[in-house]
């Protein structure tokens, strides 16, 4: 098994992840660093959340840059709030031995923007941000990212599907001569394809990681034949057998997601909920009480759930299958993280069983059927 050192980290970085329990790099990692570390190349790479992904660019991003240059060298772009954060708080985790100090910033929607302007007025090398918050810091010249040398795209799919197609595409105009362009995702629409053509290099080096499992080999996936008014009673009964267990329960709807929260708070369960128009102030205080474990269950819309990282989800509930089989791929990644088991439970109503075929087929999953 290789070892961060064979790969080319240097030993104060190694020295921060021992503390931070990264000792043996996971696949992507491995198959990543070294190519990313010895050539100046477009890469993309091919991988769920959850595998190791922002230390296998985190990393070579952060010994790319000259500490001596207080200029923006690295820029990571992630569709959320919660990813931007998140990836801020692990670079900075991993700087902690380095001689000389290595400064990343975090921007993103939802905070006051004047203080953000403030704070890119100190030397910045890496700026990890979301595209419509950066955007509108380019524009307003409180940014300049000109001379970026590397320019990452985290969770690509994700950031396409949440309609940030037309940010992308004029934030990636920028200075394409000089940068070297790293894209992940989890899956390959054609969307993500047409960005490749039009702002990577042809030889860009393709990295997939799991080939053939298109979801997270850890889960396993569970069928539950209902009816649309035994769908509360029942949710009720799975969480009453799991109460040591934490999960997230996936809604379609906003409305469909606050009603439900509030039916089982009723029943007396801990739960909070995260949907589209809730204030960003909310959304975190949510957020909070969960990692804190406050809440056991969080109810959720898809695209509020993205970005969400917490360890130790035991499930993932679908109150309904969702309309796209991408979506069933990033719902049930929020279980089975960081090499852990994890279920994945949707409800169907009897005509929906085809859908479950069809699922099982497309993604090369088997669903059972589970009888409460």
């Amino acid at each position: 098994m290789a070892t961060f050192s064979d790969l080319g980290i240097s030993d104060a970085y190694i020295k921060a992840l021992k503390e931070l329990n990264i000792v043996n790099p996971t696949e992507i990692q491995e198959t990543v660093i070294p190519k990313l570390l010895d050539t100046q190349t477009d890469l993309i790479g091919l991988a769920q959340t959850g595998t190791g992904k922002t230390a296998a660019f985190g990393l070579p991003i952060l010994h790319s840059i000259d500490p001596g240059k207080a200029e923006v060298q690295g820029l990571i772009i992630a569709p959320t709030r919660e990813l931007v954060q998140q990836i801020k708080k692990q670079l900075f985790k991993f700087t902690k031995y380095i001689d000389e100090k290595i400064f990343v910033e975090g921007v993103f929607g939802g905070e006051k923007i004047d203080r953000q302007i403030s704070a890119l007025r100190r030397p910045t090398h890496i700026l990890v941000a979301t595209p419509g918050r950066l955007l509108d810091l380019i524009e307003r010249k409180a940014v300049d990212i000109s001379r970026v040398k590397t320019l990452i795209l985290d969770e690509a799919d994700e950031m396409l599907s949440m309609g940030f197609k037309e940010d992308l595409n004029k934030i990636l105009k920028y200075n394409t001569s000089k940068r070297n362009t790293w894209l992940f995702s989890a899956t390959m629409p054609e969307e993500i394809e047409q960005i490749v053509d039009t702002y990577m290099s042809t030889d860009a080096i393709r990295i997939e990681v799991n080939k053939n499992a298109l979801v997270n080999e850890n889960i396993s996936h569970h069928f539950i034949k209902t009816k649309i008014k035994d769908k509360v009673n029942l949710i009720a009964s799975i969480l009453e057998k799991r109460q040591n267990e934490r999960g997230i329960i996936f809604c379609r709807t906003k409305a469909g997601t606050r009603t439900l929260a509030k039916q089982l708070q009723e029943l007396g369960f801990a739960v909070g909920a995260l949907e589209g128009d809730m204030q960003q102030k909310e959304r975190d205080k949510v957020m909070r009480a969960f990692k804190k474990e406050r809440l056991q269950i969080l109810v959720s819309t898809d695209v509020s759930a993205r970005g969400i990282d917490v360890n130790n989800l035991a499930f993932v509930l679908h109150h309904q299958l969702p309309d796209h089989l991408d979506y069933y791929t990033h719902r049930s990644g929020r279980t089975a993280r960081a090499g852990k088991t994890g279920q994945s439970i949707v409800l169907i109503i009897p005509n929906e069983l085809q859908r479950v075929l069809d699922a099982q087929l497309t993604l090369g999953i088997t669903f059972n059927e589970m009888r409460m």
